[in-house]
């Protein structure tokens, strides 16, 4: 993210200079979504590690899901 930031930004600015938007360039600003989503998953990850729960395999949760289908 560094040489993302590396760049240099324009900035909308109001009468008294004060900074009110940046200006990236398309290419910067993609690659800034991706890194936060990349982020966001980590930090989501976190979590669930973070509450030491039982896990389960995949395949079993399916059919947990579709037996409560079955049921309601």
């Amino acid at each position: 993210m560094k040489a993302l930031l590396n760049k240099s930004p324009q900035f909308i600015t109001d009468k008294k200079g004060k900074k009110l938007s940046v200006v990236l360039p398309i290419t910067s600003y993609k690659k800034l979504l991706k890194e936060l989503e990349e982020l966001d998953d980590i930090r989501l990850y976190d979590e669930v590690i973070a509450k030491k729960e039982k896990s389960i395999p995949f395949e079993q949760y399916l059919l947990n899901r579709s037996k409560k289908k079955k049921h309601a």
